[in-house]
């Protein structure tokens, strides 16, 4: 048996300017706050609350994500994430996503990766605490956008 993944909605954070926290000559540290945002999918429509945001610690190119924000459901049940994942792309790309273009998560040299991790008690939503996610993130237009599997 292989695993399977169904696509279940797409996570859309606005973002503010990173804030840069240091930390040593071989790793920096800093913070981007996450203003707001839309959840939107097959199984789960709904906002993005500001006041959370993302640690990145990056070392030798790669950086370590490690983001904590809150979702508001369309039906009003809040649920907690804690969305934590990789950053890595060549020069080019970064070039690329300076200049504003927008890179396809899939482009060959760019790595976007999370592993999200729900937690609430609303009944209708509790399949998200009781699984295993992945995300495919990728920059456009202010906003880091994660496309969220269920990993069956």
């Amino acid at each position: 048996m292989h695993p399977t993944l169904e696509y279940v909605f797409e996570i859309r954070a606005t973002i503010d300017r990173d804030l840069h926290i240091g930390r040593g000559p071989d790793e920096q540290l800093s913070f981007t706050p996450i203003t707001g945002g839309s959840v939107s999918g097959p199984r789960l429509n709904g906002e993005v609350l500001p006041g959370g945001g993302d640690w990145a610690v990056e070392r030798s190119g790669t950086a370590q994500l490690e983001a904590r924000y809150l979702i508001r459901a369309d039906d009003g049940a809040v649920i907690d994430i804690l969305n934590r994942g990789y950053f890595r792309a060549t020069p080019d790309i970064l070039r690329r996503m300076d200049a504003g273009e927008q890179v396809p998560e899939d482009e060959p040299g760019l790595y976007f990766r999370t592993a999200p991790v729900f937690q609430t008690d609303a009944a209708p939503h509790r399949w998200l605490a009781e699984h295993q996610f992945v995300g495919l993130a990728r920059d456009e237009d202010d906003q880091v956008c994660i496309r969220v599997f269920l990993l069956a």
